[in-house]
């Protein structure tokens, strides 16, 4: 199967005080076209710093990055936001919708940066299918949580990425609230084909994607498959 993104000899390194803190260190690996993949570890362990840098929404220290055959390495800042308009989605933790919009505005936002046609139908059946055709008039402080990030997964598919990003996407939702947006999320994705890629503290979520990624301390220490049904 074709790999959509290749990570080669990857490290990230800031500068803290005078000092050198590695964040991520030599890491490698690569993931298929279509498949699941969910990035664990705990807290400062470097999995949110890797989907960054898997995203072009940072530059690696060293080593390589190529997205859906993009290199991203040497690209400037403005050109690495065009590739991502291109070729990927995103679903955070805290929703980061544009406050001063309505959901449906939040959907179409990725459209009308793409120059697409029949942006606001497209964006209204997006909705729809999220649960939410008689939301799109709110704004995001009158939706609750899952309301919000039933908004975010809709915009995140806007744009049929080939890559969706998603950083914690239950981290602030109910028990129950998590269980109906990860449904969502993996419904939407098949119906897609999109390749997704998860950081996540939930084993439970972890545990339905088809590959797990376990990273510590700015290493990767287990690369497997879950055993799910």
């Amino acid at each position: 199967m074709e790999s959509i993104l290749n990570i080669r000899n990857v490290s990230k390194i800031y500068q803290s005080a005078g000092r050198e803190l590695t964040v991520l260190n030599n890491v490698n690996f690569s993931i298929d076209a279509g498949s699941t993949v969910a990035i664990t570890g705990p807290s400062g362990s470097g999995k949110t710093t890797l989907l960054g840098l898997c995203a072009g929404l940072d530059r690696a220290s060293t080593g390589s990055v190529e997205l859906n055959g993009v290199v991203l390495d040497k690209l400037s800042e403005d050109e690495r936001a065009a590739v991502r308009n291109q070729y990927v989605g995103f679903i955070f933790q805290n929703f980061q919708l544009l406050p001063t919009l309505t959901a449906l505005e939040n959907v179409m936002v990725p459209l009308e940066l793409r120059g697409a046609k029949n942006i606001k139908s497209h964006a209204l059946e997006l909705l729809d299918k999220v649960g939410l055709a008689d939301r799109g008039h709110h704004y995001p402080v009158q939706l609750s949580g899952g309301e919000q990030q039933r908004v975010s997964l809709a915009r995140a598919f806007s744009n049929k990425p080939a890559l969706l990003f998603a950083d914690e996407p239950t981290g602030n939702l109910d028990a129950e609230t998590s269980e109906k947006i990860i449904k969502l999320l993996f419904d939407l994705n098949k119906d897609a084909g999109t390749t997704l890629v998860i950081v996540t503290h939930d084993p439970d979520l972890a545990a339905r994607t088809n590959r797990v990624i376990k990273m510590k301390g700015g290493l990767i220490i287990a690369d497997e498959n879950p055993s799910y049904a």
